[in-house]
C-alpha cells in the first residue's frame, strides 16, 4: 500500500516509477525524461539502490556540489530512505532553478511496492 503525497512537489512511488520508466520486473527506461536522483549516503547506496538512479548525497548537495552531468537540465525525481532528505534536496534544487519532486516514503516504500532494488554488484539489494 502506497503512502499518499502531502504537499506540492511530492509524488508516490508508483508515479516515480512511471516517470522514470521502472517496472516491477526490473526493467527501466526513459519514462518521459525524468532522472532518478538518490540523495542517500554511499553506504546506503551500496546496500541497495534503484537501477539507473544517480547518486548525489544530500550532504554533498548542501555543500554546493553540482548535479551529475546526466541530470543537468532534466526533471528530477529525488529519493532517499524515507522521504525527509529528499524533501530537503528538492528545496535546495528548486531554489537553484531545477525541476524536482520527491518520493513520499522513499526507498522503504519503493521496496515495499515490489519495485527493483539492487546492490553495488547488481544483485538484489536491501534498503539500509
Amino acid at each position: 500500500m502506497s503512502t499518499s503525497p502531502s504537499g506540492p512537489g511530492r509524488i508516490t512511488v508508483e508515479e516515480a516509477a512511471r516517470r522514470t520508466g521502472h517496472t516491477e520486473d526490473g526493467t527501466s527506461g526513459d519514462g518521459g525524461g525524468h532522472v532518478l536522483l538518490d540523495v542517500r549516503e554511499h553506504d546506503e547506496w551500496r546496500a541497495g539502490h534503484i537501477p539507473g538512479a544517480l547518486l548525489l548525497p544530500l550532504s554533498r548537495l548542501a555543500a554546493g556540489e553540482s548535479l551529475p552531468g546526466e541530470a543537468e537540465g532534466r526533471p528530477l525525481v529525488v529519493i532517499c530512505r524515507s522521504g525527509r532528505r529528499s524533501q530537503q534536496a528538492v528545496d535546495l534544487l528548486t531554489r537553484g532553478g531545477a525541476e524536482a519532486v520527491d518520493v513520499v516514503g522513499g526507498m522503504q516504500e519503493w521496496a515495499l511496492s515490489g519495485l527493483p532494488v539492487v546492490d553495488a554488484q547488481g544483485l538484489p539489494g536491501t534498503v539500509a
